[in-house]
């Protein structure tokens, strides 16, 4: 199912992938060889897993301890009223077998937390943060950072999100080293400084705008196109419909 080679079916599926200069026929394998891993199969997660399955990624990683519930369905697509009280994994298993065959989904049914992360992380080329806490969000950025991941973060509030890339591990045209999450946000916020989705509420659409971004990101590292988000901060402001970019740089050290 994941050989590199593109079956009859699939170069009909991706016509329009392969007709694209910048991608074609061996742009699309690089899709099928590639592993991304998804933290979250939730708001962000959702668009995600969708885009990128349909896109023809040939695995996909997804992490999740949760089980659906009756308030996800407003903004986490990939679920449906049936999958209520299922492992959030296995209903993504479900809807992903259904929009490509082609893609293979492996399901962690775990928490991602320090003594799970690594072993998890190896047997992926990419990672996408699509959690819900500042934890989570820092764990994985450092250890991203360790282990040489690219790394798509974002975020969303109520009515507005952000997205980067993190490869901190690389250095950028002038030969000088790309920023860490940290450079971004040294620090996490004190507990209960910002207000959770549950408490704040979030737009539904919103994380679909935001997810979808992260998915086009991913497809452009693996295939190499267009110019990632690294070293930059993509704002997104719903309710006035404007984006805006923000760069930053990686903390100067005193030698």
């Amino acid at each position: 199912m994941n050989n590199e080679a593109l079956e009859p079916a699939e170069l009909e599926r991706y016509a329009r992938h392969i007709v694209l200069a910048e991608i074609g026929g061996p742009g699309q394998q690089k899709l099928k060889r590639a592993r991304v891993l998804i933290i979250g199969a939730g708001g962000l997660g959702s668009p995600v897993l969708q885009y990128l399955a349909a896109a023809g990624v040939g695995t996909l990683g997804v992490v999740d301890d949760d089980t659906v519930s009756q308030s996800n369905l407003q903004r986490q697509l990939v679920h449906d009223t049936d999958a209520v009280g299922m492992a959030k994994t296995a209903s993504a298993a479900k809807a992903l077998e259904r929009i490509n065959p082609h893609t293979q989904l492996c399901c962690h049914n775990v928490r991602l937390v320090a003594d799970n992360a690594k072993a998890i992380l190896s047997n992926y080329d990419i990672v996408v943060d699509g959690s819900d806490n500042f934890a989570t969000r820092y764990l994985l950025a450092d250890l991203c950072g360790e282990e040489k991941k690219p790394l798509v973060s974002a975020a969303v509030g109520r009515f507005d999100g952000s997205i980067t890339v993190l490869m901190p591990f690389a250095t950028n045209e002038n030969g000088q080293p790309n920023p860490s999450y940290r450079d971004l946000f040294p620090e996490p916020p004190p507990d209960g400084l910002v207000p959770t989705c549950a408490e704040a509420g979030v737009i539904g659409a919103l994380t679909g705008v935001i997810g979808t971004l992260q998915a086009m990101e991913v497809i452009k590292l693996i295939t190499g196109i267009g110019t990632p988000l690294i070293g930059r901060l993509l704002l997104y402001d719903a309710l006035a419909a404007r984006f805006e970019t923000i760069n930053y740089q990686a903390a100067r050290t005193e030698s």
